[in-house]
C-alpha cells in the first residue's frame, strides 16, 4: 500500500451528519458532517478505552464517544469530559487523529501521508462528472483480492475472450490479437488507446449497444496511482464510460466502487439494466482474481512473466515501484515500510504526550 495520495474511500451521498466507519489500510476511520455539511474524518477510536465513535452521535459539530460521552471536536481534540468533576483539566493527549479530506466527482477523497498540502499527487480529472447529457449509475463490490489485482485485472485486454464469453467478451474472438496500441505514460498515470476491429457477436446488453453486427471500437484503458482505473469505450454511435477506484480496505479485502456514464439509452429505466451487467462482467472475474498468489502483485517485475499487452500493468508496477522508493510503501496496518532494508518505520501519528503528564492530569 502506499501513502501520500488522495484515495477515494466512499461515496459522498454516502456520509450524513450521522456517524459512518470507514476501513482503509486496515485501519478504521470515522467521517461525519458538521452543520454545513463539511465533511470531518477522524480515527476511529476513542483515546480513553478503544470505543469506536462513529456509534457515537455529532452535536454541536462534535462527536461523542457512545461508551462514556467523551466530546471530540473536528481537529480531535477532546473539549470535554463527563465524567470529570468542574475545575479538572482534560490530559492533553486526550485526542485523535484527524486527516484531510475532501469531496469532487461524487467521492469522498482522505489524503493519508505527510507531504505539505503543495506538494501533494493532485486528484485525477473526472471531466464526464460534470457533463449532464450523461447517464450515470453508482454501484461497488467487495473482493477477497488485494486492490493491485482488482485493478490489474480492470485494465487487463487480454482475458475478455476467454474470462467474458459469455457477456461482452463473445464479440472477440478467442484468438483474439493485441492490434497496435498507443501508450502513453505521465508522472501518475498512464494511458492505453487500442482499436478492436469486428467486434460482432456480443450478448445481452452489449449485442444492443454494439450494432450493427460489424463494429469497429476504439478502447482507452489507464491508471492514476495508486488505485485508480478508467475505461472509455466508443463505438462511434455512443461512449462508456467506467471511472473506478479500488479501496484497500485490507491486505485481502478490495470494496471497488465505480461510477459508469453512458451517452446512449439514457433513460432511467435502462440503469438496472447497465447495473446487472456490470456485476454479471464481475462475477466471471471473481473466481479468477480472488485465485491469484502472492495477494499482492510482486515487488520485482522479474518474479511473474510479461508479455506485449501487459504494458499498462507493467507502467503501473514500475510507477509503484518508484512510489516505494520514495520511501512511500506501507504495510497493511499503516506502518511505513522502507523498502531498503524491510524494516518498519513507525508512523508519528499521534501527538504523544509524557505518560507522568498524563497521570497527574487524570
Amino acid at each position: 500500500m502506499l501513502k501520500n495520495f488522495w484515495y477515494a474511500c466512499e461515496f459522498s451521498a454516502a456520509v450524513t451528519k450521522k456517524p459512518k466507519q470507514v476501513r482503509i489500510f486496515n485501519q478504521k476511520f470515522v467521517f461525519y458532517r458538521n452543520a454545513q455539511g463539511q465533511l470531518i474524518a477522524l480515527e476511529d477510536r476513542c483515546p480513553h478505552r478503544g470505543a469506536a465513535l462513529s456509534l457515537g452521535w455529532v452535536k454541536d459539530d462534535c462527536i461523542h464517544c457512545p461508551y462514556h460521552a467523551w466530546k471530540f471536536q473536528a481537529d480531535g481534540k477532546c473539549i470535554e469530559i463527563p465524567a470529570n468533576q468542574p475545575g479538572v483539566p482534560i490530559p492533553k493527549n486526550a485526542r485523535v487523529d484527524s486527516y484531510p479530506i475532501q469531496e469532487k466527482y461524487g467521492f469522498i477523497w482522505l489524503f493519508y501521508g505527510d507531504l505539505p498540502e503543495k506538494e501533494r499527487p493532485p486528484i485525477p480529472p473526472l471531466p464526464e462528472f460534470s457533463d449532464q447529457r450523461l447517464q450515470r449509475i453508482f454501484f461497488e463490490y467487495e473482493l477477497n483480492a488485494h486492490y493491485t489485482r482488482t485493478l490489474e485485472n480492470d485494465m487487463d485486454m487480454s482475458h475478455v475472450s476467454i474470462i467474458h464469453s459469455k457477456s461482452f467478451g463473445n464479440g472477440f474472438a478467442l484468438e483474439q490479437k493485441m492490434e497496435d496500441y498507443e501508450l502513453n505514460i505521465g508522472e501518475w498515470e498512464a494511458h492505453l488507446k487500442v482499436n478492436v476491429r469486428d467486434y460482432t457477436k456480443a450478448k445481452d446488453i452489449f449485442a444492443v449497444v454494439f450494432r450493427p453486427l460489424q463494429a469497429n471500437v476504439k478502447v482507452t484503458l489507464g491508471f492514476y496511482m495508486p488505485n485508480i482505473t478508467r475505461l472509455v469505450v466508443d463505438f462511434g454511435r455512443g461512449k462508456l464510460i467506467n471511472f473506478t477506484v479500488h479501496v484497500p480496505v485490507d491486505d485481502r479485502t478490495t470494496i471497488t466502487k465505480r461510477i459508469q456514464f453512458r451517452s446512449f439509452l439514457t433513460f432511467p429505466w435502462a440503469n438496472g439494466i447497465f447495473q446487472r451487467a456490470a456485476y454479471k462482467v464481475v462475477m466471471e472475474d471473481k473466481g479468477v482474481v480472488e485465485s491469484e498468489y502472492p495477494m499482492s502483485v510482486p515487488d520485482k517485475l522479474s518474479d511473474e512473466v510479461h508479455i506485449p499487452c501487459d504494458n499498462l500493468s507493467i507502467a503501473y508496477r514500475k510507477l509503484r515501484q518508484k512510489c516505494f522508493a520514495m520511501g512511500w510503501g506501507m504495510k497493511p496496518d499503516g506502518n511505513q515500510l522502507n523498502h531498503s532494508n524491510g524494516n518498519l518505520i513507525q508512523p508519528s501519528v499521534r501527538r504523544e504526550e509524557d505518560l507522568t503528564a498524563l497521570l497527574n492530569n487524570g
